[in-house]
Formats: structure tokens, sequence, C-alpha cells
């Protein structure tokens, strides 16, 4: 079977309510965590996509076993040091740099060489913005280059480390972080400001964190060597998965959408915030928090005129894998956008930040680009008439699922290769599209 999908029209108006699968940054910390805890731990909503499963086969060739019941998922955690590893094993992270980074921190104490391996997108990606705090803690790597594969030689003699966090990293974070938990001592951390679920699971845990949050900072002390028991808990539905659906609503006449149960914690939300101001029509409703994390509903209706945005940079963090369709966004506001400091962007599944410049200018936008500042002039008219083919772009799943928007919002007949690239955090994104009456075969 070949793997694309076509588009050869642009969606009609709609009015829905929906939910999303599990937030995907939570369900990979909660395995992990699960996998650390004493007992046995309950994850309901677990988003069933490659990154996740990836993540429950990890902890599986380390020793943990899990299975799922029903609903939900249960993972036997086995401790702080209930990891059993063999020699010259050899894990798969897949396509997830945020499971390939974090399982670095927790294996920081193995007493046999792991080698984590991951796919041809992932290996491309810098190691060493993890393995370098790591080394601090005692543990070696053994790498030909920066990326993959990595083996880890852990110690048994770990040291707390003073770690100065500047990229705005929560994976880079995390993985101090989960070293911490098996290191004697605090361990201090001063980090750029980025997504803190990983600090709310730990407060969740009653693991001992002390957290001084300041204007572009956040100070984070942790105690090593607490073991904490087993939990329940249900994965709330994943923003960057909304954000498709919202700038289809957005960008489609007399359009409504409600998406119900979404975490709409403020390190997240950085979508939200930006096209708020480009005058959207976004309203969070029915608001609560979850074990440290704010959830809500989600209501979006269609916007007439999208105004452009000077973005400022302090959202960044906050909506890094959201900009793709931010800029889809701004290509059809009035006026112009600006957007600063996105070299990020190029780190991630594929150098989406050309491919996004690429893909816009096709569509017949003005985009300016200096170094990683870009300026992109807006037409509210765009529509767009001709064939477009989409391929060659390492299967980033951010890629596809911002053509298919493109395609449904703006016209056109597309053909967008490497369909099975959504199974990596959307699974589902085509049935939830076809919900609304897209046409996609």
């Amino acid at each position: 079977m070949k793997n694309y999908i076509k588009i050869q029209s642009k969606i009609n108006s709609f009015n829905n309510t929906i939910t999303v699968s599990g937030d995907k940054s939570i369900s990979i910390r909660c395995v992990l965590l699960a996998s650390q805890a004493i007992g046995t731990s309950k994850i309901y909503n677990l988003l069933e996509s490659e990154d996740v499963l990836d993540t429950l086969k990890c902890i599986s060739k380390i020793g943990i076993k899990y299975k799922k019941i029903n609903s939900h998922y249960q993972i036997y955690g086995l401790g702080l040091n209930g990891f059993k590893t063999n020699r010259k094993l050899e894990i798969n992270a897949g396509n997830s740099g945020t499971l390939a980074r974090l399982i670095l921190g927790l294996l920081i104490n193995s007493k046999n060489q792991i080698t984590i391996k991951g796919d041809k997108s992932l290996s491309k990606r810098d190691f060493t913005r993890v393995t370098k705090p790591l080394k601090l803690f005692g543990a070696d790597f053994i790498s030909k280059n920066k990326g993959l594969p990595l083996t880890i030689v852990g110690s048994e003699f770990l040291r707390p480390i003073k770690y100065n966090e500047k990229l705005g990293s929560a994976q880079c974070k995390s993985s101090v972080m989960f070293a911490a938990l098996k290191t004697p001592g605090i361990t201090k951390i001063k980090a750029k400001k980025s997504r803190n679920h990983t600090e709310l699971l730990f407060k969740f845990l009653n693991i001992p964190i002390k957290l001084i949050k300041k204007q572009n900072f956040d100070y984070i002390d942790i105690k090593g060597i607490s073991n904490f028991g087993a939990f329940k808990y249900t994965v709330p539905g994943d923003i960057s998965s909304c954000s498709f659906f919202i700038v289809l609503t957005l960008m489609t006449k007399n359009s409504k959408i409600i998406i119900k149960n979404v975490n709409t914690n403020k390190t997240r939300t950085g979508i939200v915030s930006i096209l708020k101001k480009m005058n959207a029509n976004i309203i969070f409703k029915n608001k609560r928090i979850y074990n440290g994390e704010e959830v809500s509903d989600i209501l979006v209706e269609s916007t007439a005129y999208l105004t452009g945005i000077n973005c400022p940079k302090k959202f960044n963090s906050s909506a890094i894998d959201e900009f793709l369709v931010i800029f889809l966004a701004a290509a059809k506001a009035k006026g112009v956008s600006k957007f600063h400091d996105l070299g990020e962007l190029n780190k991630k599944e594929s150098p989406r930040l050309d491919f996004a410049i690429k893909l816009l200018r096709k569509f017949g936008i003005k985009v300016l680009r200096n170094k990683d500042n870009v300026t992109i002039y807006g037409n509210p008219n765009l529509e767009l008439k001709g064939n477009f083919i989409i391929k060659n772009y390492r299967k980033d799943h951010r890629v596809f699922m911002m053509s298919c928007i493109a395609a449904l919002s703006l016209g056109g007949k597309w053909k967008i290769f490497d369909t099975d690239s959504i199974k990596t955090s959307f699974p589902d994104f085509i049935k939830k599209i076809e919900t609304l009456g897209a046409d996609i075969t």
C-alpha cells in the first residue's frame, strides 16, 4: 500500500466537539517514573503512539514489566535501583528525543554498559547537550559523533552537581532531574524557562524538590535517593495535537470546535497566547487543576481576519512544537508577522524552520529570513489552486499534519507522503480530521 494521502478540496464549515489523545510529554514521563516507583502504577489515557510504545519497550528491556488492562496500563515498578541489565544491552528509542534523553538520566548508575539507538532522524540529533551535564555526575559516554548510537557507562559513585540549563530545553533539564533521583545529596539546577511537567510530577509523587521561580529562570533543588510509591494518573489531552484543529478552525469560515480535557499548562500554551494576539477567537473553559497540571476545554471559532504579530521571544519555548501551524496562520493573516531566535526548530525531527519557509514561498508568500529570525508578509485572501507534493521531509509527523491543515484550509490538490509518520505522536489524526468533514483519500 502506498504511504501517502490525497486532499483534493478544502474542508467545509463545521461545528464539533472532540477529544484528542493523551499528552505525549506527560505520557513518556509517567511511564519512566512508574518504572522507578515501588509497586504497581496505573496510567489512564496513555498516548498509544510509537514514541510512548517505544518507552514501554525500553523499560521492559531493562527489567520492568507492564501490561494493558482495559482502559489503562499497569507498570510494575521496582524502585530507584530496580533496573536489571545485561552486558552489551541495546535499547531503541525510535524517533523519540524525549525518551532517549530522559532515559539516559535514569541509567546514570547502570552497572553494565547500555547502548541507546534510534531511527535515522533521531540519530542525527545533538545529544551532547545532555551527555555534558550527565558526565558531571560521574557517568561516561561512548559515541562516534554527537548523536546516536550512544553508549552510557554508568557509575556507582555518583555525586550531585550544579547545572545551568541555558537552552530552555525541558528534555535537558528533565534528564538531569532524573539523574538527580539516583544521586545522593542535593542537585541544584538553574534552568531557563521551559515545560515543567517533570517538576509537577515530582511534586505529585512527593519526591523532595524545592522550586523557586524567577522571571527568566527557575531554581530547582532535588534531594536524591528518595524512593516513592506507585501512583494512579490520567493523562490529559495534548495541546500540540490540538494546535492543528485550532488553526484549521480559525482559518475555516463559519466554523466552531470544542476540544475537551486538554492540558493547558502555561509552559505549553504559547500557541494560544500568540494566536490571541493575532485576533484569534480562543477561550479556555471549565478550567481545573489536576495533580498540579491545568486542564481546560478549548473553544475555538473561525476568525474573519487574523492580524500580523511581532511575536515576543518569551513565547518561543512554550510554542516550540507548534510554530509550523503558527507560520501557516501568519501566512493567512493581514499584515506582517515577525518571529525571532527560532534556531531550535531546526534541531527537531527535521529542519522545520527551513521546511516551513520553503513551503510558504511555494504558496506565493513573501518570507524574509535573517539567520534564525523570520518575517512573513501575510495575505488574508490567500487561496491555493496548484498541485502540491510533500515528500522528503525526514518523515516528520508535524510537517505531515501541518501540510494537511494547509491543504484543507487553503485549497489546491495535494499529495502528502509518509502517512505513517503520525504514529509518532497522533495516530488518530486522520480519523479526527475526517470527523470534521475532511475528504481525505
